[in-house]
Protein backbone atom coordinates (compact mmCIF):
# COMPACT_ATOMS: atom_id res chain seq x y z
CA UNK A 1 0.00 0.00 0.00
CA UNK A 2 2.72 2.40 0.84
CA UNK A 3 4.80 2.06 -2.37
CA UNK A 4 7.75 4.84 -0.96
CA UNK A 5 7.72 7.67 1.15
CA UNK A 6 4.48 8.85 -0.22
CA UNK A 7 1.53 7.51 -1.71
CA UNK A 8 -2.17 7.55 -1.51
CA UNK A 9 -4.21 5.14 0.85
CA UNK A 10 -7.04 3.08 0.67
CA UNK A 11 -7.27 3.20 4.70
CA UNK A 12 -5.69 4.04 7.85
CA UNK A 13 -4.74 2.41 11.11
CA UNK A 14 -5.91 3.28 14.12
CA UNK A 15 -3.62 2.99 17.18
CA UNK A 16 -6.10 3.46 19.15
CA UNK A 17 -5.66 4.08 23.37
CA UNK A 18 -2.48 3.75 24.79
CA UNK A 19 -3.03 0.82 26.77
CA UNK A 20 -1.05 -2.45 26.76
CA UNK A 21 -2.69 -5.36 24.71
CA UNK A 22 -3.39 -7.83 28.38
CA UNK A 23 -5.36 -4.65 29.73
CA UNK A 24 -8.09 -4.91 26.27
CA UNK A 25 -10.84 -6.87 27.63
CA UNK A 26 -10.71 -4.48 30.75
CA UNK A 27 -11.33 -1.25 28.97
CA UNK A 28 -13.52 -2.65 26.48
CA UNK A 29 -15.82 -3.72 28.90
CA UNK A 30 -15.20 -0.39 30.53
CA UNK A 31 -15.69 1.77 27.77
CA UNK A 32 -18.92 -0.51 25.98
CA UNK A 33 -20.61 0.63 29.55
CA UNK A 34 -19.56 4.10 29.96
CA UNK A 35 -21.08 4.27 25.50
CA UNK A 36 -24.35 2.59 27.00
CA UNK A 37 -25.02 5.06 29.78
CA UNK A 38 -24.66 7.78 27.58
CA UNK A 39 -26.76 6.26 25.16
CA UNK A 40 -29.43 5.17 27.51
CA UNK A 41 -28.55 8.43 29.92
CA UNK A 42 -29.42 10.97 26.68
CA UNK A 43 -32.38 9.39 25.54
CA UNK A 44 -34.06 9.25 28.86
CA UNK A 45 -33.78 13.07 28.93
CA UNK A 46 -35.19 13.36 25.52
CA UNK A 47 -37.93 10.95 26.57
CA UNK A 48 -38.36 12.93 29.41
CA UNK A 49 -38.69 16.42 28.09
CA UNK A 50 -41.27 15.30 25.50
CA UNK A 51 -43.51 12.85 27.69
CA UNK A 52 -43.59 16.10 30.44
CA UNK A 53 -45.81 19.04 29.64
CA UNK A 54 -44.13 21.23 32.20
CA UNK A 55 -40.63 20.62 30.64
CA UNK A 56 -41.45 22.12 27.17
CA UNK A 57 -39.58 25.66 28.05
CA UNK A 58 -36.99 26.93 25.86
CA UNK A 59 -34.24 25.63 28.52
CA UNK A 60 -35.65 22.17 28.20
CA UNK A 61 -35.82 22.51 24.48
CA UNK A 62 -32.14 23.42 24.09
CA UNK A 63 -31.30 20.48 26.14
CA UNK A 64 -33.16 17.98 24.21
CA UNK A 65 -31.35 18.81 21.53
CA UNK A 66 -28.39 18.79 23.26
CA UNK A 67 -29.09 15.00 24.56
CA UNK A 68 -29.35 13.62 20.76
CA UNK A 69 -26.13 15.52 19.74
CA UNK A 70 -24.23 13.92 23.14
CA UNK A 71 -25.61 10.51 21.63
CA UNK A 72 -24.70 11.17 18.28
CA UNK A 73 -21.10 12.69 18.73
CA UNK A 74 -20.39 9.84 21.19
CA UNK A 75 -21.81 7.40 18.62
CA UNK A 76 -19.12 9.06 15.80
CA UNK A 77 -15.86 7.80 17.63
CA UNK A 78 -17.09 5.17 20.38
CA UNK A 79 -18.60 2.37 18.18
CA UNK A 80 -15.61 1.88 15.93
CA UNK A 81 -12.94 2.11 18.69
CA UNK A 82 -15.12 -0.53 20.55
CA UNK A 83 -14.97 -2.79 17.87
CA UNK A 84 -10.93 -2.43 16.79
CA UNK A 85 -10.51 -3.10 20.66
CA UNK A 86 -12.46 -6.05 20.46
CA UNK A 87 -11.94 -7.08 16.74
CA UNK A 88 -7.89 -6.09 17.24
CA UNK A 89 -8.65 -4.79 13.97
CA UNK A 90 -7.05 -1.30 13.51
CA UNK A 91 -8.11 -0.41 10.28
CA UNK A 92 -10.44 2.03 8.81
CA UNK A 93 -11.59 2.45 4.82
CA UNK A 94 -10.36 5.76 3.60
CA UNK A 95 -14.15 7.28 2.94
CA UNK A 96 -14.91 5.66 6.24
CA UNK A 97 -12.53 8.14 7.78
CA UNK A 98 -13.52 11.00 5.79
CA UNK A 99 -16.97 10.24 7.19
CA UNK A 100 -15.79 10.11 10.73
CA UNK A 101 -14.10 13.63 9.79
CA UNK A 102 -17.11 15.23 8.86
CA UNK A 103 -19.45 14.02 11.49
CA UNK A 104 -17.22 14.10 14.69
CA UNK A 105 -16.73 18.24 13.43
CA UNK A 106 -20.76 18.65 12.97
CA UNK A 107 -21.80 17.59 16.34
CA UNK A 108 -18.83 19.04 18.25
CA UNK A 109 -19.47 22.30 16.67
CA UNK A 110 -23.15 21.79 17.02
CA UNK A 111 -22.56 20.97 20.92
CA UNK A 112 -20.57 24.67 21.28
CA UNK A 113 -23.69 26.44 19.20
CA UNK A 114 -26.34 25.02 22.00
CA UNK A 115 -24.30 25.28 25.00
CA UNK A 116 -24.02 29.13 23.74
CA UNK A 117 -28.05 29.04 23.28
CA UNK A 118 -28.82 28.03 26.80
CA UNK A 119 -26.16 30.50 28.03
CA UNK A 120 -28.49 32.93 25.93
CA UNK A 121 -31.42 31.25 27.74
CA UNK A 122 -29.80 31.62 31.24
CA UNK A 123 -28.95 35.11 30.61
CA UNK A 124 -32.51 36.44 29.32
CA UNK A 125 -34.06 34.53 32.51
CA UNK A 126 -31.92 35.54 35.13
CA UNK A 127 -31.33 39.42 33.66
CA UNK A 128 -34.73 39.51 31.97
CA UNK A 129 -37.31 37.61 33.60
CA UNK A 130 -40.01 40.21 33.03
CA UNK A 131 -39.40 39.72 29.13
CA UNK A 132 -38.46 36.25 28.92
CA UNK A 133 -41.97 34.46 27.36
CA UNK A 134 -41.17 37.73 24.95
CA UNK A 135 -37.60 36.89 24.02
CA UNK A 136 -37.12 33.19 24.19
CA UNK A 137 -40.18 32.90 21.77
CA UNK A 138 -40.74 29.13 19.82
CA UNK A 139 -39.38 30.70 16.75
CA UNK A 140 -36.46 31.84 18.30
CA UNK A 141 -35.42 28.65 19.61
CA UNK A 142 -36.28 26.85 16.57
CA UNK A 143 -34.13 29.66 14.50
CA UNK A 144 -31.14 29.48 16.88
CA UNK A 145 -31.21 25.37 16.68
CA UNK A 146 -31.45 25.87 12.46
CA UNK A 147 -28.39 27.69 12.83
CA UNK A 148 -26.56 25.98 14.65
CA UNK A 149 -27.01 23.04 12.06
CA UNK A 150 -26.44 25.06 8.88
CA UNK A 151 -22.92 26.28 10.47
CA UNK A 152 -21.48 23.29 11.76
CA UNK A 153 -22.44 21.79 8.61
CA UNK A 154 -20.91 24.44 6.66
CA UNK A 155 -18.09 23.94 8.76
CA UNK A 156 -17.89 20.32 8.69
CA UNK A 157 -17.99 20.57 4.95
CA UNK A 158 -15.37 22.60 4.08
CA UNK A 159 -12.97 21.00 6.56
CA UNK A 160 -14.04 17.27 5.00
CA UNK A 161 -13.63 18.27 1.45
CA UNK A 162 -9.95 20.33 2.10
CA UNK A 163 -8.83 17.24 3.38
CA UNK A 164 -10.43 14.97 0.94
CA UNK A 165 -8.42 16.68 -1.52
CA UNK A 166 -5.04 16.09 -0.36
CA UNK A 167 -4.02 12.38 -2.24
CA UNK A 168 -0.60 11.73 -0.90
CA UNK A 169 0.85 10.36 2.45
CA UNK A 170 3.82 9.77 3.96
CA UNK A 171 2.28 7.22 6.63
CA UNK A 172 -1.13 5.70 6.80
CA UNK A 173 -0.60 4.96 10.75
CA UNK A 174 -2.72 7.69 12.96
CA UNK A 175 -1.86 8.10 16.60
CA UNK A 176 -5.27 7.70 17.56
CA UNK A 177 -8.60 5.99 17.97
CA UNK A 178 -10.43 7.71 14.93
CA UNK A 179 -9.79 9.84 12.71
CA UNK A 180 -8.58 13.03 13.64
CA UNK A 181 -7.96 16.07 11.19
CA UNK A 182 -4.77 17.67 12.93
CA UNK A 183 -3.53 14.07 13.67
CA UNK A 184 -3.96 13.29 9.68
CA UNK A 185 -2.68 16.69 8.40
CA UNK A 186 0.55 15.53 10.05
CA UNK A 187 0.94 12.19 7.89
CA UNK A 188 0.05 14.32 4.83
CA UNK A 189 2.89 15.01 2.72
CA UNK A 190 0.87 17.07 0.19
CA UNK A 191 0.47 21.04 1.14
CA UNK A 192 -1.71 21.44 4.36
CA UNK A 193 -1.17 25.19 4.46
CA UNK A 194 -4.40 25.77 3.36
CA UNK A 195 -6.02 23.26 5.49
CA UNK A 196 -4.21 24.62 8.67
CA UNK A 197 -5.35 28.28 7.64
CA UNK A 198 -8.95 27.31 7.69
CA UNK A 199 -8.65 25.55 11.05
CA UNK A 200 -7.26 28.49 12.67
CA UNK A 201 -9.77 30.88 11.25
CA UNK A 202 -13.76 28.62 11.18
CA UNK A 203 -11.98 27.80 15.24
CA UNK A 204 -12.44 31.38 16.15
CA UNK A 205 -16.25 31.42 14.66
CA UNK A 206 -17.32 27.68 16.28
CA UNK A 207 -14.78 27.49 18.85
CA UNK A 208 -13.69 31.44 20.22
CA UNK A 209 -16.88 33.18 19.67
CA UNK A 210 -19.50 30.96 21.75
CA UNK A 211 -17.22 30.35 24.51
CA UNK A 212 -16.64 34.58 24.14
CA UNK A 213 -20.88 34.61 23.61
CA UNK A 214 -20.68 32.06 27.08
CA UNK A 215 -18.58 34.12 29.43
CA UNK A 216 -20.47 37.04 28.45
CA UNK A 217 -23.58 35.98 29.80
CA UNK A 218 -22.65 34.60 32.46
CA UNK A 219 -21.00 37.94 33.25
CA UNK A 220 -24.03 39.33 33.07
CA UNK A 221 -25.62 36.91 35.13
CA UNK A 222 -23.15 37.07 37.66
CA UNK A 223 -23.26 40.88 37.97
CA UNK A 224 -26.83 40.75 38.22
CA UNK A 225 -26.85 38.12 41.02
CA UNK A 226 -24.39 40.50 43.05
CA UNK A 227 -27.25 43.03 43.03
CA UNK A 228 -29.75 40.63 43.83
CA UNK A 229 -30.15 41.07 47.80
CA UNK A 230 -31.78 38.19 48.54
CA UNK A 231 -29.80 34.93 49.57
CA UNK A 232 -33.14 33.11 48.04
CA UNK A 233 -32.74 34.59 44.99
CA UNK A 234 -29.21 34.00 44.68
CA UNK A 235 -29.84 30.59 45.31
CA UNK A 236 -32.61 30.41 42.86
CA UNK A 237 -30.08 31.58 40.21
CA UNK A 238 -27.37 29.96 40.68
CA UNK A 239 -29.60 26.16 40.91
CA UNK A 240 -30.48 27.12 37.32
CA UNK A 241 -27.28 28.05 36.14
CA UNK A 242 -25.20 25.32 38.07
CA UNK A 243 -26.01 22.20 35.53
CA UNK A 244 -24.99 24.32 32.72
CA UNK A 245 -21.81 25.83 34.38
CA UNK A 246 -20.91 21.76 34.74
CA UNK A 247 -20.75 20.99 31.56
CA UNK A 248 -19.60 23.89 30.17
CA UNK A 249 -16.71 23.44 31.94
CA UNK A 250 -15.94 19.90 31.36
CA UNK A 251 -16.40 20.32 27.48
CA UNK A 252 -14.55 23.43 27.17
CA UNK A 253 -12.27 22.27 30.15
CA UNK A 254 -10.96 19.34 27.52
CA UNK A 255 -11.40 21.68 24.26
CA UNK A 256 -8.46 23.86 25.65
CA UNK A 257 -6.69 21.55 27.11
CA UNK A 258 -5.98 19.45 24.37
CA UNK A 259 -5.70 23.04 21.73
CA UNK A 260 -4.19 25.45 23.78
CA UNK A 261 -2.08 23.12 25.82
CA UNK A 262 -0.91 20.18 22.93
CA UNK A 263 1.13 17.65 23.18
CA UNK A 264 5.24 17.87 23.28
CA UNK A 265 5.80 14.26 22.48
CA UNK A 266 5.35 12.00 18.81
CA UNK A 267 3.17 9.70 20.92
CA UNK A 268 0.65 11.75 21.72
CA UNK A 269 -0.99 10.37 24.58
CA UNK A 270 -2.31 13.05 26.53
CA UNK A 271 -3.70 14.49 23.32
CA UNK A 272 -5.66 11.18 23.07
CA UNK A 273 -6.59 10.72 26.75
CA UNK A 274 -8.78 14.00 26.81
CA UNK A 275 -9.71 13.13 23.56
CA UNK A 276 -11.15 10.48 25.61
CA UNK A 277 -13.17 13.17 27.71
CA UNK A 278 -14.92 15.52 25.21
CA UNK A 279 -16.24 12.63 23.05
CA UNK A 280 -16.56 9.42 25.95
CA UNK A 281 -16.83 10.84 29.19
CA UNK A 282 -18.53 14.48 28.88
CA UNK A 283 -21.82 13.00 26.91
CA UNK A 284 -21.83 10.29 29.72
CA UNK A 285 -21.78 12.48 32.19
CA UNK A 286 -24.86 15.44 31.08
CA UNK A 287 -27.55 13.20 32.29
CA UNK A 288 -26.23 13.04 35.10
CA UNK A 289 -25.31 16.39 35.87
CA UNK A 290 -28.72 17.72 34.59
CA UNK A 291 -30.76 14.69 36.51
CA UNK A 292 -28.88 15.10 39.69
CA UNK A 293 -28.80 18.68 40.18
CA UNK A 294 -32.49 19.52 38.63
CA UNK A 295 -35.92 19.09 40.36
CA UNK A 296 -37.55 19.67 37.62
CA UNK A 297 -35.81 16.26 35.64
CA UNK A 298 -36.08 14.33 38.62
CA UNK A 299 -40.11 15.38 39.13
CA UNK A 300 -40.49 14.48 35.61
CA UNK A 301 -39.26 11.03 36.22
CA UNK A 302 -40.51 10.08 39.24
CA UNK A 303 -44.35 10.97 37.66
CA UNK A 304 -43.30 9.22 34.85
CA UNK A 305 -42.62 5.75 36.36
CA UNK A 306 -45.19 6.65 39.04
CA UNK A 307 -47.56 6.46 35.92
CA UNK A 308 -46.68 3.42 34.75
CA UNK A 309 -46.98 1.93 37.68
CA UNK A 310 -50.13 2.82 38.57
CA UNK A 311 -51.24 1.76 34.36
CA UNK A 312 -49.70 -1.73 35.41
Amino acid sequence: MMKSNQSTVSEFILLGLPIQPEDQAVYSALFLAMYLTTVLGNLLIILLIRLDSHLHTPMYFFLSHLAFTDISFSSVTAPKMLMNMLTHSQSISHAGCVSQIYFFLLFGCIDNFLLTSMAYDRYVAICHPLHYTTIMSQSLCVLLVMVSWVFSSTNGLVHTLLFARLSLFRDNTVHHFFCDLSALLKLSSSDTTINELVILTLAVVVITVPFICILVSYGHIGATILRTPSIKGICKALSTCGSHLCVVSLYYGAIIGLYFFPSSNNTNDKDVIVAVLYTVVTPMLNPFIYSLRNRDINGALRKTLSRRLCSH
